[in-house]
């Protein structure tokens, strides 16, 4: 009995090789592993498993691949691992699988991919994210209902002739959707971010530690997450602590909290697994996202499901419908920020982890993902009859 997938694609790449690699002889072609139990599956990790993990789940498939790209040179298909696919050990129900990339720049192909598709058939849902796929898998990958989210600021960060094979697209803002459906006449848009939507409540939850920092911010050190914001905060608000947990980038934020005479304590980099950050957020009162040109966070919701108030800049691009005032506050970088704070740390709203689980957890994502995807199907009967 076959298997219904969804296969959700990152733009991550290690490295583009020079050329195509190859399979070398006698190594076995990939397959396909057999469907856990739905019982057996647990919606829990990042912005990249949820969402598939949310669609076994819901019964939506029967099993998830997330894919990603490679191809450092001189390395052998079988030490990245290829093509077979490693089973996650957390999380039944979810494949990872590495794919050598094609040598040209994104959006990616990749013949190994290709082949892959052309042994075991095109999945029921292809999901890309972020710079996205090129031609030769959408072309491997036919029927399949196709799903792009671009992940950061910029609304679509895929050529007009590759984003017009998509079927559907996931915006974090009404502002992306209306960008999108203005390139692609005919786009089918939905306000459904995969970061803060498809919230995992088994992965963020109270745990009843003593908060000993007011404020943390979770984001990596990039210009763009504006921790200046926070810093400003913190110096209109003497005595005020942080903790800020950092998973990667090169801004200098110690030394930044350090000129500045800052409460400042700093997780990372490198990155930790979410059960500690989970634990760490725990440790705060409020929690605070101060991007600005930025995708709509995960961790806009992740602060919520685990019990944290939510202090937002109000130029964040994508996300602010996220806050609403029973979980917060937005506010305007400088004075307007810091007031704020000091109302939420002085009369915090009641716990907003309910709430979020009822409107952005992944039970009510998958729901609304899935009357998308029969919207989907319903318009190609149509035009095919």
């Amino acid at each position: 009995m076959s298997s219904r997938r969804l296969v959700a694609i990152s733009d991550h790449c290690t490295h583009v090789p020079p050329l195509p690699i190859t399979q070398p002889a006698g190594q076995p072609r990939s397959a396909l592993p057999v469907a856990p139990p739905r019982g057996e599956v647990r919606v829990t990790g990042g912005y990249l498993e949820r969402l598939p993990l949310a669609a076994v789940a819901a019964g939506l498939v029967d099993q998830a691949e997330i894919w990603s790209f490679a191809g450092r040179c001189g390395e052998s298909d079988a030490s990245l691992g290829l093509p077979a696919g490693r089973p996650d050990p957390d999380r039944p129900g979810l494949t990872r699988r590495l794919f050598r990339a094609a040598p040209h720049e994104a959006p990616y192909g990749s013949a190994e991919a290709v082949a892959h598709l052309r042994q075991n058939g095109a999945p029921e849902i292809l999901c890309a994210w972020g710079l996205g796929v090129g031609h030769d898998i959408l072309d491997a990958a036919a029927g399949a209902v196709t799903i792009y989210n671009s992940i950061d600021a910029p609304a679509l960060r895929l050529p007009d002739d590759v984003a017009r094979r998509f079927d559907l697209f996931l915006t974090g803002a009404p502002w992306q959707s209306a960008e999108i459906e203005a390139r692609i006449p005919g786009a089918r848009t939905c306000v459904l971010p995969i970061g803060p939507n498809f919230a995992a409540d088994l992965t963020f939850f109270p745990t009843g530690a003593p908060k000993d920092r007011d404020v943390v911010y979770v984001a990596c050190a990039q210009p763009y997450k504006r921790h200046d914001i926070l810093f400003d905060a913190m110096e209109r608000r003497p005595g005020t602590t942080a903790l800020l947990v950092v998973g990667y980038g090169d801004d200098d934020l110690r030394a930044e909290a350090e000129r500045r005479g800052l409460d400042v304590e700093i997780v990372g980099p490198p990155g930790v697994s979410h059960d500690e950050v989970n634990r760490l957020m725990n440790r705060a009162r409020v929690g605070v996202v101060c991007g600005q040109h930025d995708g709509a966070p995960a961790i806009l919701t992740e602060y919520q499901l685990a019990g944290l108030p939510v202090l937002a800049n109000a130029q964040l691009t994508c996300g602010l419908q996220h806050v609403p005032p029973e979980a917060g506050a937005i506010a305007a970088p400088g004075a307007d920020f810091a007031a704020a704070l000091d109302r939420l740390l002085a009369d915090p709203p009641p716990d907003p982890r309910p709430a979020a689980i009822a409107r952005w957890g992944w039970r009510a994502s998958i729901a609304r993902l899935a009357a998308e995807i029969a919207a989907v199907r319903n318009a190609r009967l149509k035009e095919a009859g």
